[in-house]
C-alpha cells in the first residue's frame, strides 16, 4: 500500500484549533516520535512514513483539513508529480496522439489541469520528490512507454505547444488594447480573418479586450491558441460561456486542427466532449488529495465508463452509484395546478428587442430555458424577477422570487455570513441535509467568497438561492464551472427543493444533458443574437428540444447504455434518418 497524507492549507487553522490539535492527539507523537509537526508554512505537517493511519487526527480536526488515503501500489506505482509535502499528488499522465483529439474527463480537483501543465512544460515532472530532477531522470522515469520519446522532445525544445487556459478572465488583466492588435502579434492578418470567421468572432476584432463579454473572451482565447504554430494544442474547458451552437462550431474547428496535430481537451460538457474527442482518459481519485489517470478509451466507452463509475480493466470503483440520464416526457398540455401565468410582452434594450409569448408555469415544475447567447434569455428572467420593466403594462408576477444571476461576484466576505444573511436557519440540520451537503458547501464555510474557485463560487450561489424562502426560483447558467458529478448533484438538489416546497423554477443553461435531465418542460428562444429575440410558449421537453435542435441544425440520438444524448456526426446514416423523420432529439 502507498500512503498519502494531505493537509488542505486553506482549511488548516492551527491557532483556531488550540495549537496543532492534531499533533496533540496523535498516538505516535504521544509515544515520543514526531509524526505531526509544525511545517515551514506554519501549517500541520504529517510524516507519511510514521503515520499509522489511526484516523484520530482526521476525526479531531475541527476544520476537516486532513486527508489520509491508502492506495494499492500496483494501481498508482510512482507519482509523476507532487506540489510539495502533504500536497496534491498525481499518478500517470495522458498520452498525446498526433491526428487525434484526446479528452480528459474527471471531477474538479483531481489533476486534469495539472496533467496539461506537465505535458505542456508549464510544470516540471518531479516524481513526487521535492528536489529538482535532471532531464535524464525524467526521461528514465518513462523509459519503455509512449511518453519517453515525448519528454525527450519536450526537454530538448523540439515540441512547440499552444495552451488555452481555463481561467480566461485573466486575459484582460495581462493585455489591453484592441483584440485585433493582440491577434496580429500571434499570426498574420490572413490567418486571423480565416479563423475569426470560422469561430464567428470577426465582429469583435475592433473591440477593446477589456470590454469583451464572457463568450467573446472565450472564443478569442481559443482563437489565440489556434493561431499559434505548434505541434501540440491544449484546450482547458473551451465550452464555458458559449451557447450550444457556438460549442459545436468550436468543436468542429478543433477537430479540423487535429488532422495533423495532437490535441488535448479538458471538458465537462459530455455532449461536446463526445462530439469532439477520439480518445478519453478518465481521471479519478479524491479532489485536492490525489488523482490517477486511466488508460485511454474510445470517446464513447470512456464517457460511459465514467458515468458507470467502474474501471473494469483496473478493478477500481471510483463512484458508488451509476449515472443515468432520464428525460421527462411531460406533455406541454399537462394537467396540473397553474402556479403563475405571464402575458405576452416586449422589452427593448438599446438596439435589441425581445418578444415573449404568453405562457403558464405549473406548480412543482422546473422549466429549462435554451437558446443562443445574446437572444434575451437573461433579459426575460430579469423581467420576471422585477429587475427590468417591460415596454408596456405589468407582467403580473406577484410571487416571492429568488434569483441567481449569470455572473457571481467574489467579494471579501465569509461564506457562512452570506448564507446566514439570506436564511438565519441556513445551518439547520434540515438545510444541511437538503442543500449544503449535496452541494458540498460545509467544507467551504470557513472561507471567504474571493478565496473560492469558480466551481465553489457557483455552488455557493446555488445554495444561497435555494436557502431563500420564495415561490419562484430563477437560475441563470448554474452549471458553469461545475464538473459532471457536481452538475448531477446540483440538478437533483434543485429538483428536490422545488418539488418539496411546491414552488417552481426557471433554469437557463447551455449544457443540453443538464437541461434535459433537470427539466419538466422547456422554453425555447430564437431570433437574431444582439438584434431580436423571440420566446415561444413553454413546451414539453420532447417537442421543445426537437424544435431547438432543428434550429441548431444538429440531431441527437440516445446512447442505449446510459440514455445520454449524443450528437450525430453531420450527414451520418443516423443523422440523415432522423432528419428525414423530423426527429432531431431522439427519445
Amino acid at each position: 500500500m502507498s500512503r498519502i497524507a494531505v493537509v488542505e492549507r486553506s482549511k488548516c487553522h492551527p491557532v483556531k484549533c488550540g495549537g496543532y490539535l492534531c499533533a496533540k492527539v496523535c498516538p505516535v507523537n504521544r509515544g515520543g516520535k514526531d509524526c505531526i509537526i509544525q511545517g515551514s508554512d506554519n501549517k500541520a505537517q504529517i510524516s507519511e512514513t510514521l503515520c499509522i493511519d489511526c484516523g484520530i487526527c482526521i476525526k479531531k480536526c475541527p476544520f476537516k483539513a486532513i486527508n489520509i488515503i491508502n492506495l494499492p501500489h500496483v494501481l498508482t506505482q510512482d507519482p509523476v508529480f507532487r506540489y510539495g509535502v502533504n500536497k496534491f499528488e498525481l499518478f500517470r499522465l495522458p498520452i498525446p496522439h498526433e491526428g487525434k483529439v484526446v479528452g480528459l474527463l474527471g471531477a474538479n480537483g483531481v489533476g486534469k489541469t495539472t496533467a496539461l501543465k506537465l505535458l505542456s512544460g508549464q510544470l516540471r515532472v518531479n516524481l513526487g520528490k521535492s528536489n529538482d530532477l535532471t532531464d535524464k531522470e525524467i526521461i528514465d522515469a518513462f523509459k519503455g512507454s509512449e511518453l519517453q520519446g515525448y519528454f525527450e522532445d519536450v526537454l530538448e525544445g523540439k515540441i512547440k505547444v499552444s495552451y488555452k487556459p481555463q481561467h480566461i478572465d485573466m486575459i484582460p488583466e495581462q493585455f489591453s488594447g484592441k483584440v485585433k492588435d493582440l491577434l496580429l502579434k500571434v499570426s498574420d492578418e490572413k490567418q486571423v480573418k480565416k479563423f475569426a470567421d470560422k469561430l464567428d468572432i470577426a465582429f469583435a476584432l475592433d473591440k477593446d479586450i477589456g470590454k469583451l463579454a464572457g463568450g467573446e473572451l472565450q472564443k478569442i482565447a481559443i482563437l489565440i491558441a489556434i493561431l499559434k504554430d505548434a505541434d501540440l494544442y491544449f484546450f482547458d474547458e473551451p465550452a464555458s460561456y458559449l451557447d450550444v451552437k457556438e460549442r459545436i462550431k468550436v468543436a468542429k474547428v478543433i477537430r479540423e486542427l487535429s488532422k495533423d496535430k495532437a490535441v488535448l481537451v479538458v471538458e465537462h460538457d459530455l455532449l461536446i466532449l463526445d462530439y469532439l474527442a477520439d480518445l478519453v482518459h478518465i481521471l479519478f481519485g479524491k479532489p485536492v488529495v490525489y488523482g490517477v489517470v486511466s488508460h485511454p478509451y474510445s470517446a464513447k466507452n470512456g464517457i460511459n465508463t465514467y458515468l458507470g463509475g467502474y474501471l473494469a480493466d483496473e478493478n477500481v470503483r471510483f463512484r458508488e452509484e451509476e449515472i443515468k440520464f432520464e428525460v421527462s416526457v411531460t406533455d406541454a398540455r399537462k394537467i396540473g395546478e397553474i402556479f403563475v401565468s405571464y402575458p405576452s410582452f416586449t422589452k427593448k434594450l438599446g438596439e435589441f428587442s425581445l418578444q415573449v409569448k404568453e405562457s403558464q408555469i405549473f406548480k412543482k415544475e422546473i422549466v429549462g430555458i435554451v437558446g443562443p447567447n445574446s437572444i434575451g434569455k437573461t433579459t426575460f428572467m430579469k423581467v420576471l424577477a422585477g429587475l427590468l420593466k417591460p415596454e408596456e403594462g405589468d407582467i403580473g408576477v406577484k410571487l416571492k422570487i429568488a434569483y441567481k444571476p449569470q455572473y457571481v461576484k467574489a467579494e471579501s466576505v465569509g461564506v457562512m455570513q452570506v448564507l446566514l444573511e439570506v436564511n438565519k436557519q441556513a445551518l439547520s440540520q434540515e438545510n444541511k441535509l437538503a442543500i449544503l451537503k449535496p452541494l458540498d458547501i460545509e467544507e467551504l464555510l470557513e472561507k471567504n467568497l474571493d478565496e473560492l474557485s469558480g466551481g465553489e463560487l457557483q455552488r455557493v450561489a446555488i445554495a444561497t438561492t435555494l436557502l431563500q424562502e420564495a415561490d419562484l426560483y430563477l437560475f441563470d447558467e448554474p452549471s458553469t464551472y461545475l464538473d459532471v458529478e457536481q452538475r448531477l448533484h446540483a440538478s437533483r438538489t434543485i429538483q428536490k427543493v422545488i418539488k418539496s416546497r411546491e414552488a417552481a423554477s426557471l433554469v437557463i443553461d447551455h449544457d443540453l444533458l443538464f437541461i434535459s435531465y433537470l427539466s419538466d418542460r422547456v422554453l425555447v428562444f430564437d431570433g437574431i443574437p444582439s438584434k431580436e429575440g423571440k420566446a415561444e410558449e413553454i413546451k414539453g421537453v420532447k417537442e421543445g428540444m426537437n424544435f431547438f435542435l432543428k434550429e441548431l441544425d444538429i440531431t441527437c440520438r440516445r446512447d442505449p447504455e446510459t440514455h445520454r444524448p449524443r450528437v450525430n456526426k453531420l450527414d451520418s446514416v443516423k443523422d440523415r434518418e432522423q432528419r428525414e423523420s423530423g426527429v432531431y432529439f431522439e427519445f
